[in-house]
């Protein structure tokens, strides 16, 4: 396919011509338009002019008499310019005039008319006396009136030079025709050439991600137009599929590493169940540990797809209006007694009657992954007893859920990097778990529109979830 078949199959440069075709169509009916009122105004001028100098021939005449009438045709007769005259006696002889032929038809039935005749030089001197000086052609425009003494009077205007001027502009028209539609190919090709490299860059962009370049992004020139508006929504999306491919790459990555160990050691269990020499206590043990190492897989797995459930925005149950306070209030009430056990002691302040439009089982998840999280680290170094406060209060536009904790807090550097899937830091390496606690209360608060974040408690964690409130 040649290149002109190529481009013109583009939407822009069709899109362009089809403007360009309007363009060119509107402007040449505008300048005929123009042209064609010019014509018909000079025209119109003319025959104005021939009317209201036959009304004033005919008034002369009719209060000063014939001789004031000849003498002022005479007059104008002598005159250079367009303007025509004829006096013929009551049989239609020539008298006088700068207009020595006319037909018998104009002379015989007054009216309008318009007729080619010889017209004597007026810048010969004798052209009043001797009409068979030389003479000029014309194209006359003539009204002939039959005056009341019964003589005829033929007065007129000499359309040459009207018609040279019609010429003028007609040449105008198509001069400005042939402009316009160059003008309007140049200015058509420009613009779609610029819109067209636009394009390209776009599409070059999405080429090279296609083959594995994810950190390409859609240049954003200075002129703020639609396209640096698209290129900002897609480097946003590309931002965003490039964030979900790398943490899908990390999630992959980290189930391989933090599953192997555990079905390493299932495999090792009921290989030594199924040895001959094993006692059924030490089957019944193997069975046990099995079951256990399961049940973590499951909650491991149970997590990972409550996470893509909820990072896809299909919760279980659509959103509804739930009493926040209820829930936070029932969830600390319900993890107190184990945290006595251990010696932590819950303190609480929650504000009543706060609700929320949100997923009720999700909140209720986010606040066990709080407040089991709270529990495991809730460790003072120095041996002091723990704390976990847990606080609800509504602000201006949002819901404010923190539960913080006195144990040794987590770096500033480490912050961000708790709430990405199996992220466990090295102190917690020791502790059970799967490090999908916080990386789950994190989709929990996008879904419904918030953040999440961690923040120094002085020392210890201030886990805060806020929420926009209704």
């Amino acid at each position: 396919m040649s290149r002109f078949a190529h481009v013109w199959r583009t939407s822009t440069v069709r899109l362009t011509a089809t403007f360009i075709a309007i363009f060119v169509v509107f402007a040449i009916l505008l300048m005929g338009f123009i042209g064609w009122q010019s014509s018909v105004q000079i025209q119109r001028q003319q025959t104005d002019d021939i009317d209201r100098e036959v009304r004033l021939f005919q008034r002369i005449e009719a209060t000063q008499g014939i001789r004031a009438l000849a003498f002022a045709l005479n007059r104008l007769s002598g005159q250079p310019g367009p303007g025509v005259y004829y006096l013929g006696d009551a049989s239609g002889q020539y008298l006088l005039g700068n207009m020595g032929d006319v037909p018998p038809d104009v002379l015989i039935e007054p009216g309008v008319y318009s007729f080619d005749y010889d017209r004597p030089n007026p810048l010969d001197e004798d052209v009043a006396t001797d009409p068979q000086r030389p003479k000029r052609s014309g194209v006359a425009v003539v009204r002939s009136v039959e005056l009341n003494n019964g003589m005829r009077l033929v007065v007129g205007r000499d359309v040459v030079e009207r018609r040279g001027y019609s010429a003028i502009i007609l040449q105008s028209f198509l001069v400005g025709v042939v402009g316009i539609i160059l003008f309007s190919i140049v200015a058509g090709g420009v613009t779609a050439r610029r819109v067209l490299r636009r394009i390209d860059t776009i599409r070059d962009t999405s080429t090279k991600i296609m083959l594995g370049s994810l950190s390409e992004r859609v240049p954003i020139t200075k002129r703020n137009d639609e396209f640096d508006g698209l290129a900002r929504n897609l480097n946003a999306m590309l931002d965003r599929i490039e964030q979900l491919l790398q943490g899908l790459k990390e999630v992959t990555d980290n189930v391989a590493h933090d599953l192997k160990t555990p079905l390493t050691r299932l495999r090792n269990q009921a290989e030594g169940a199924l040895r001959d020499t094993a006692s059924p206590q030490t089957k019944e043990r193997a069975l046990e540990t099995v079951i256990a190492e399961s049940d973590k897989l499951i909650q491991t797995f149970n997590a990972l797809l409550m996470i893509a459930r909820v990072e896809a925005g299909a919760p279980s149950g659509a959103l509804s209006e739930i009493d926040v306070s209820s829930i936070v209030s029932d969830m600390a009430e319900l993890y107190t007694p184990v945290a006595e056990d251990e010696g932590i002691e819950v303190t609480t302040n929650i504000a009543e009657g706060v609700t929320l439009r949100a997923n009720r089982e999700l909140i209720g998840q986010a606040m066990v992954n709080l407040l089991e999280n709270a529990m495991k680290y809730a460790k003072p170094e120095d041996g002091r007893a723990g704390k976990i406060a847990v606080d609800l209060k509504r602000e201006s536009t949002s819901v404010v859920i923190v539960v913080a904790d006195n144990g040794p807090g987590i770096a500033e550097a480490d912050r961000q990097r708790v709430l990405e899937r199996f992220v466990r830091l090295e102190k917690s390496r020791s502790e059970p778990g799967s490090g999908l606690g916080l990386a789950l209360v994190n989709a929990v608060a996008r879904l419904h529109g918030g953040s999440f974040r961690i923040e120094d408690n002085g020392p210890g964690v201030r886990a805060v979830l806020d929420m926009p409130g209704s």
